[in-house]
């Protein structure tokens, strides 16, 4: 039965494929029919009962389709019209009866003719249906709103039935899906299925639409914008006609301030060649804003504005003098450089570089040169700058491009002959983005950078009016090329004597004023200072003296106010009237002055932080006192050695580099050269090990100072004789014993004076280089001057070196006595 069933619901019809469209069951559908085929199919359904069977093509460019490039399932039609063309095809007009899916397909008299089947369905009623129907109609109103493409009332009305097939066909017909999205709704049989993918699809299209029209709405506002202001300005320059004001637009008041812009030649033509272009541009382009900001740029930058230099050499003295102790080089280098401004009329401007540890005065310094030959100050940082074109801009295809920092920066000065300060010149790095220190080069050579070029501008502009200063912390990092092209004036640290000074002219005021202080509030004596040097700070700068010192300021502030609130306190308690604000910095009456002496140091800031090594100073095997450089001053290093039974090895450890590695085996090799005169025998090295250490390992450490050191070291370890623990050293050693100069000598005999140590071991080719120690250091030290490592033991071994040499060698491991106490005083 079923089979007899199934082939009832079998039909056999014409079937005409059709190309781009989907026809769905109870939609009026009108086409155009021109192929043959599809002709002849239609002709045969209009001679019997006028029903033809629609199915779409996979692919819409082929004109004669196979059966396997038609879709499954597609949809019976009556054909309510035709009309024949003069052309020769015909218009059809049909109306969808029911889906249905290919069973067989063949072709007969020219044209295809397919058995189908239809597959009704029924749906029961139930809250699901009623839902789900109320879902997309509710959907499909809101579509409709939105959509600009079909008429409200006739969907409206078209969707109001009963059938759930029927309502899902109608919503998917009149949706703007694409054809296979149509095709997958049409081959959906089961009507309750079809409904809620129909719901789901009414979901996207909404949200498109939203979309859509929320981008629509804003472009149309910006629209509106330009048109307004382009109507404006057309009407502003209307009303300007008609009062008589003639037709004076930005453009001739750009054009007049080119022209006296004092620009160079070339310069002038550019921007007059710019603003051609900006007068034919639309005022609302975006290449319009590009020239309007270059023409603000070529006119921010001065071309001809200078300050009236000062070259009253007194003036300048007495300015620098006042804003800093000390620094006499650097004072006198500046002083030369106006004497020639005065004799030279139109003289090249400088370029110093100021190289000096951190804390020192060198940002200060600057400003002070600008004050003293009345310039303006200008400072551009270039610690961390790694991109070239924060020198030289960018070029102005770029978005967003701008002139580089050296521009910028004299557009801030607003003089082209001001002083420009690089601060951290030694601080910039290189990576992908070029090497900024190259692009230096051009800017710091005084017979290039009349002519320096920005990569924005693109024109030529004259640097050389400009006193620069750079800054630096050391001068290994600066590439040798920049180097060359700077006077390099170094600064030094401070000595105690200095720091004194510089606390009790500059620093102590300026805390004082910072914290609230009045000179009848606290007073610093010289022992007071003298603590706060010794005990709290061991720099070369005044730094953190400042902070100690502002620290000891802000803790007798909080003790005043303490003691005024008491004061305010007691007398409103006994019915006295209430202090007024006033009278808070005025607090002598209520709490006396305070003088800060060491011992009131010592109670405001707790124990010392360094303490005195004079304590420590006493003769010890295996320990040497060295001297060092380092980009903060100098530093006193301390070198052990230790000997131990093994097999010959030597141990160097304190994060040590590879040249200060190198110095330890130069040394070694030194002392086995020796053996003799040491009292050694000559294979004393085979049985044992020797471990050299330098402390603070954290810290690293290199270069060939320490040769010296080290050697002494091994060798008093070696010979049991203590190394005297009031002489510091520095020196490099050769294998033969020869000690080679060293740099940094200033910096290292200010380090042992700041330790207490008043007797140092120097090359004897560094002699030169104590005309730049202070006066005082000098004559408080005792320098010994040596040429020959011999000389260094002689005078840094607490033994007579001559008695071990004439004596049987002793293996180092055998205990030998140390000397007495007498003998050790007595050397």
């Amino acid at each position: 039965m079923s089979t007899a069933k199934e082939k009832s619901d079998n039909r056999r019809y014409p079937m005409m494929p059709i190309r781009d469209v989907v026809i769905f069951p109870h939609m009026m559908t009108p086409f155009v029919v021109g192929r043959e085929s599809s002709v002849r199919a239609l002709e045969d359904a209009l001679a019997g009962e006028k029903k033809i069977f629609l199915a779409t093509q996979h692919d819409a460019s082929v004109d004669e389709p196979r059966a396997e490039d038609i879709y499954q399932v597609g949809t019976v039609a009556n054909i309510v019209q035709s009309v024949r063309m003069p052309d020769g095809n015909i218009k059809v007009l049909v109306e969808g009866v029911e889906r249905a899916k290919i069973l067989a397909v063949i072709e007969e008299e020219g044209f295809f003719r397919a058995t189908v089947r239809s597959f009704p369905a029924k749906v029961e009623p139930g809250p699901v249906l009623e839902a789900l129907t109320a879902r997309v109609t509710s959907l499909f109103e809101q579509y409709v709103k939105l959509s600009q493409n079909v008429n409200y009332e006739t969907m409206i009305a078209a969707i109001r039935v009963d059938d759930p097939g029927k309502l899902a066909d109608t919503v998917g017909a009149n949706l703007q899906l694409t054809i296979e999205e149509k095709q997958e709704l049409l081959e959906i049989f089961d009507p309750l299925d079809r409904l809620t993918r129909v719901a789901d699809m009414l979901d996207i299209e909404i949200e498109k639409l939203n979309v859509d029209r929320t981008i629509q709405g804003r472009v149309k506002r910006q629209m509106e914008k330009a048109q307004k202001e382009y109507y404006l300005n057309e009407k502003i320059k209307a009303i300007q006609k008609e009062l008589g004001r003639g037709e004076k637009s930005e453009f001739d008041e750009l054009r007049k301030k080119i022209e006296s812009a004092g620009m160079t030649g070339d310069a002038k033509e550019k921007a007059m060649a710019e603003l051609r272009r900006l007068e034919q541009m639309p005022p609302m382009s975006a290449e319009s804003t590009v020239s309007r900001n270059y023409l603000d740029w070529m006119l921010a930058v001065p071309w001809k504005k200078k300050s009236k230099e000062i070259r009253d050499l007194r003036f300048a003295e007495d300015v620098l003098n006042s804003d800093h102790y000390g620094l006499e080089k650097i004072k006198e280098r500046i002083l030369e450089f106006l004497a020639v401004r005065r004799l030279v009329k139109n003289p090249k401007g400088s370029i110093l570089c100021f190289v000096g540890p951190p804390g020192v005065g060198k940002t200060s310094l600057g400003m002070s040169v600008a004050k003293a030959t009345g310039r303006n100050f200008v400072r551009l940082s270039l610690g961390g700058v790694r991109d070239e074109a924060e020198v030289r801009g960018h070029r102005r295809t770029y978005i967003g491009a701008l002139p580089g920092q050296i521009l910028q920066m004299m557009k801030k000065a607003g003089t082209r002959n001001p002083v420009f300060m690089l601060d951290e010149i030694d601080k910039m790095s290189t990576d992908f983005r070029g090497d900024p220190s190259a692009a230096l080069l051009e800017v710091l050579d005084p017979e290039q950078n009349f002519m320096f070029q920005d990569h924005y501008l693109d024109v030529e502009y004259d640097l050389s009016e400009v006193f620069f200063i750079a800054t630096a912390n050391v001068m290994h990092t600066i590439p040798p090329a920049l180097q060359d092209r700077m006077e390099v004036i170094r600064l030094s640290g401070y000595t105690e004597i200095e720091k004194m000074e510089i606390a009790r002219r500059f620093l102590v005021p300026k805390q004082m004023k910072a914290t609230g202080m009045e000179a009848d509030n606290v007073a610093f004596d010289d022992s007071g200072l003298l603590a706060l040097v010794q005990g709290y700070t061991r720099e070369a700068g005044v730094r953190n003296l400042e902070r100690e010192i502002g620290n000891v300021c802000r803790k007798i502030a909080r003790q005043i106010v303490v003691a005024q609130s008491a004061a305010e306190a007691k007398a409103e308690a006994e019915g006295g009237p209430k202090a007024s604000s006033e009278a808070v910095m005025a607090p002598t009456s209520v709490y006396p002055k305070v003088e800060v002496d060491a011992a009131k140091v010592g109670e405001l800031l707790g124990p010392a932080r360094y303490r005195d090594l004079t304590t420590e100073k006493k003769p010890e095997v295996g320990i040497a006192t060295g001297l060092a450089w380092t980009e903060v001053g100098g530093q006193v290093l301390t070198t052990e050695a230790s000997i131990m039974e093994g097999r010959g090895r030597l141990m160097i450890t304190g994060k040590l580099g590879d040249v200060m590695q190198e110095s330890a085996q130069a040394a070694m090799s030194f002392v086995r050269s020796r053996a003799s005169m040491l009292g050694l025998p000559r294979d004393f090295y085979r049985h044992l090990d020797i471990h050299i250490h330098v402390p603070e390992g954290a810290i690293p450490k290199d270069g060939p100072s320490a040769g010296i050191t080290i050697a002494t070291t091994v060798a008093s370890a070696l010979t049991k004789f203590p190394v005297r623990g009031d002489v510091a050293m520095t020196g490099e050693i050769t294998l033969r014993g020869r000690v080679l100069p060293i740099g940094g000598v200033k910096e290292k005999l200010m380090a042992a004076h700041r330790h207490g140590i008043f007797e140092a071991l120097l090359p004897r080719d560094n002699e030169k280089d104590l005309a730049d120690v202070p006066e005082n250091i000098r004559k408080e030290m005792k320098i010994h001057l040596v040429e020959w490592m011999d000389e260094v033991l002689r005078i840094a071994l607490a033994g007579d070196l001559d008695s071990l040499a004439s004596q049987t060698p002793v293996h180092p491991l055998e205990v030998v006595p140390e000397l007495p106490a007498e003998e050790n005083r007595a050397h």
